[in-house]
């Protein structure tokens, strides 16, 4: 097929590596912008972009979509028979959608209706889902409304991370969006499912702000905050009023009446009580303007007395 690939973040590279293997012809990358990036702030390609490039395929970086018809007129000459997009960062105006023969198609990490929107890796992993997985979807002009023509799923378990999570549902959608490809090419007809009605939720936008730990709430709770927001954009506590952040935890078998927060030190280890009585304990830790490490490195550089309450 004659394809146009949308996408910016690491998380569409596998997609498009994959459409380049089962050779379809992907006329134009469409991503975001070089922006500063990194401690040095210097300008730096998007990963689509860089990936793009290696296999000298022509990228458009277009500030803006909506409103600016002369890119409308550009994507129409590509001539498509339709765009595949992953995490690309803009809203595809309603002319954009329809100009492929065969529409646009979005690589989009949830299992829908369920998790619509923004952050959809993160908040399956922080509301408790027992599964993920990815939907190739036909857009339309709504927010993650469109029809699905091929799902699938994968476990989420006690040791899933936002990262890891995303790693494994890029490679999946890779291999998702070949086999709907081809499903279209020997059926062009071919009629995606309506999303159903009930169980549409939506995954906010995240900020800095939802990475606080609240040491009153379960260790349940509290082990899906800080495997969702790992590694972005992270979860943390204060420590004798400096920043602590919590870089990886685990839920301990120890149950603590101690008041939520309290830390036990034991043998290079550390644990803290939450709400329920039962325990967390830290395995990776960073202090503010240093770099992460096991907790048996932190604490041979800091005392962390038992009673300590962090929070």
């Amino acid at each position: 097929m004659r394809i146009a690939f949308m996408g910016t973040p690491d998380f569409a590279v596998p997609a498009l590596h994959a459409l380049h293997q089962a050779g379809h012809e992907i006329v134009a990358v469409y991503c975001q912008p070089a922006r500063p990036a990194g401690r040095g702030r210097k300008i730096r390609p998007c990963a689509i972009q860089e990936a793009a490039e290696v296999l000298n395929i022509p990228v458009y970086a277009p500030i803006k979509l909506k409103k600016h018809p002369e890119e409308f007129e550009k994507f129409k000459a590509l001539n498509l028979d339709v765009a595949v997009v992953a995490a690309y960062g803009l809203i595809l105006p309603a002319e954009m959608l329809n100009a492929p023969k065969l529409g646009c198609l979005n690589i989009h990490a949830s299992l829908l209706p369920r998790w619509r929107g923004a952050s959809p890796i993160q908040s399956s992993i922080w509301a408790g889902d027992a599964q993920s997985g990815v939907s190739i979807m036909k857009m339309d002009i709504g927010l993650d409304t469109g029809d699905v023509y091929l799902e699938g799923a994968l476990p989420i378990t006690l040791q899933t991370t936002a990262q890891s999570l995303h790693d494994d549902l890029s490679v999946l959608g890779g291999k998702l969006i070949v086999q709907t490809l081809s499903d279209l090419i020997n059926n062009p007809s071919l009629i995606p499912t309506p999303q159903h009605e009930d169980g549409v939720i939506y995954a906010r936008q995240l900020t800095k702000e939802d990475g606080k730990i609240d040491w009153a709430l379960s260790a349940k709770e509290i082990d899906q905050q800080i495997r969702a927001l790992t590694p972005w954009p992270g979860t943390y506590t204060s420590l004798e009023g400096n920043l602590l952040k919590i870089t990886k935890a685990a839920i301990s078998k120890e149950k603590n009446t101690s008041v939520a927060g309290t830390v036990t030190q034991s043998s290079n280890s550390l644990t803290v009580t939450c709400g329920d009585h039962h325990t967390i304990e830290l395995l990776e830790v960073q202090l503010a303007g240093k770099k992460a490490m096991s907790v048996q490195d932190f604490l041979r550089g800091n005392s962390i007395s038992s009673g300590t309450i962090l929070g």
